[in-house]
């Protein structure tokens, strides 16, 4: 994997979006693997297609990528809110790549893979309508919540230019794999408990460090009237897929 850019590909366009757009989508077309399979190369799709950039031809998941200059950041600006909605409600949603990028030195800082299983509505975010003057008065955009998503997610595959081991990175990925089963309200819970326990700063923690947030828990789950059993439940789901240990009355420890 080569982290520069063919900066000389973007030199036909005007635009400094459209440069950006087919200098980050060729390195992408040209790098990028499958983190599923391991498939070497990834086939671009036709333009225009919502939520969708690239295919796997040997799995066919489906994969998006947003290129930013300068760092990621907790929050991605992105495309209309009800389509990304509908799209992630989708049996075929797309998994998510992200790049931070230096164009004047032409390097990819980092390149991070976010599985599709790891998105569910809270972590789109609805953005204002645009103005009645503006151009598509009353469109409503939306932004990715990226710091919202556990780190179990947001999965390295350059970091400060650095590139990560493939087999690292198509472990960590089949490693949460088993979230994909899970209806998307199901996957809420998981997510949101895995996100409480990389809260908890030691590397052990007990089941009383999980009832600490219930109210937090009430408040995103409000039909779920016994949340600490519910808990529970994840805790159970986490630890038998190998993502937490547990050691016995009531104490857990993060793998």
């Amino acid at each position: 994997m080569n982290v520069l850019l063919d900066i000389s590909i973007g030199d036909k366009y005007n635009s400094a979006s459209q440069k950006a757009r087919v200098i980050t989508e060729n390195w992408v077309a040209h790098n990028a693997y499958c983190p599923h399979c391991r498939n070497d190369r990834l086939r671009q799709l036709k333009n225009n297609r919502p939520v969708s950039d690239f295919i796997c031809d040997n799995c066919g998941n489906i994969f998006e990528s947003k290129a930013k200059k300068g760092s990621i950041g907790a929050k991605i600006t992105d495309g209309a809110y009800g389509a990304m909605i509908k799209r992630i409600n989708e049996e075929d949603n797309a998994d998510f790549f992200f790049m931070s990028y230096s164009y004047h030195e032409g390097y990819v800082e980092n390149f991070i893979f976010v599985p599709k299983y790891f998105f569910t509505e809270r972590i789109i975010e609805k953005r204002e309508p645009l103005s009645p003057n503006a151009r598509r008065a009353g469109w409503v955009g939306c932004n990715i919540l990226l710091g919202d998503i556990p780190e179990e997610g947001r999965i390295s595959i350059i970091n400060n230019r650095q590139v990560e081991n493939k087999n690292e990175v198509c472990g960590k990925v089949n490693k949460t794999g088993f979230i994909s089963n899970f209806s998307l309200s199901s996957r809420g819970w998981i997510i949101d408990v895995l996100n409480c326990v990389n809260r908890i700063n030691s590397q052990e923690f007990e089941l009383a460090d999980l009832y600490r947030f219930e109210t937090q828990f009430s408040i995103v789950h409000p039909q779920n009237r016994n949340i600490k059993a519910k808990i529970r439940q994840q805790l159970q789901l986490l630890r038998d897929m190998g993502l937490i240990e547990f050691l016995g009355n009531g104490k857990y420890k993060k793998i």
